[in-house]
């Protein structure tokens, strides 16, 4: 009854991230990903750039479970923004007790309400791994002689990992806000796993890492197709971030799935049968990759400078084949057709 709807972003200088799957205050996404996948230098990355557009903003950072050297590297990549007050940062080690790993996002999530129904600060909670979290419930749980469910966790993990997503939001009447960011490795790339599962079931979209875009030298391996923010229209657009992003946005995921359904037909048949047109769409699969996705993972890119990056990928395509942007957009930025002239109005 006390729930404001989430209305405004949170830019994490991700440029993919935030112009396709834009993370808003009062949400919970979480990043999918597998062993072997840079999930927790994309976490410690947001975690650093992080803003809420000059307001207030704080970060708490519960890693679970982690080993040693990357409790380090956390340390090392937050370093900037500890020393600026606005971290809070709890770190459980692999061979701290299992009881502690429980009771960290639990802290955490404490930690954040505080920060921001108290204090009236924006606060974004960055949880990794929930995998190694629900680990630690199902060994827990064991010990105490529960009746076992799907894959010997409790029956009771949906409600639990839904006591602590369920955590994030706004509350009416007051400034704060809390965003939570949980991070989950899927066991063998297994998306039916019952962590991201339930989780899937809990929050408002994921941000899917992918190994195959990871073997092309890509950072961070967005599986674009793959991910959704559901609220992305709720706090982008006209008035929030900028007047063309969410068609923008529309049309890079359209044209991007028109490339893959082409790269599979040249795997057939190979690209001297393909048209033109495919032969374009080609091109423009790898400037999306190369120049729109790809960034170091220092780098903080903002939403401007990757929605014209997104521009630069789009203007590869011919202009007949840009149906999902306005002419008005279409002219401004100078799309050719074909021929490589401006096409007839």
């Amino acid at each position: 009854m006390r729930r404001e709807p989430p209305s405004e972003p949170v830019l994490t200088g991700v440029g993919a991230v935030d112009a396709l799957t834009t993370l808003v205050r009062g949400q919970k996404l979480p990043v999918f990903s597998v062993a072997g996948l840079p999930h927790l230098e994309l976490a410690a990355q947001i975690a650093a750039q992080a803003t809420a557009a000059g307001e207030a903003f704080s970060v708490v950072f519960a890693g679970m479970g982690l080993t040693h050297a990357d409790a380090s590297f956390v340390r090392d990549a937050l370093e900037e923004r500890s020393a600026a007050g606005e971290l809070v940062l709890l770190l459980n080690t692999a061979d701290d007790p299992v009881i502690e790993r429980i009771l960290t996002p639990r802290i955490a999530l404490t930690v954040a309400e505080h920060l921001a129904f108290t204090e009236g600060r924006h606060v974004l909670v960055v949880m990794t791994d929930m995998t190694t979290y629900a680990e630690a419930l199902r060994e827990v749980s064991a010990a105490r002689g529960e009746i076992p469910a799907r894959r010997a966790y409790p029956g009771y993990l949906y409600s639990d990992l839904a006591s602590l997503y369920e955590r994030c939001g706004r509350i009416r009447g007051r400034p704060g806000s809390v965003t939570v960011l949980p991070v989950l490795t899927m066991p063998a790339g297994d998306i039916t796993h019952p962590v991201p599962d339930l989780t899937g079931y809990i929050t408002e979209g994921q941000i899917v890492l992918s190994p195959s875009v990871h073997a092309r030298g890509v950072y961070p391996p967005l599986d674009a197709l793959s991910s959704l923010s559901r609220l992305m229209r709720k706090g982008a657009g006209p008035g929030r971030t900028r007047d063309d992003h969410l068609d923008v946005a529309a049309q890079l995921l359209a044209a991007l799935a028109r490339a893959r359904q082409i790269r599979d037909l040249s795997d057939l048949v190979g690209q001297a049968a393909l048209s033109p047109t495919d032969r374009r769409y080609l091109d423009f699969e790898e400037a999306f990759l190369r120049d729109f996705a790809d960034q170091r993972s220092d780098e903080s890119r903002g939403l401007d400078a990757s929605l014209e990056r997104g521009w630069r990928a789009l203007l590869t395509l011919p202009r007949s084949q840009l149906s999902m942007l306005p002419v008005s957009l279409l002219d401004a930025h100078g799309a050719k057709d074909a021929l490589g002239t401006e096409a007839p109005r």
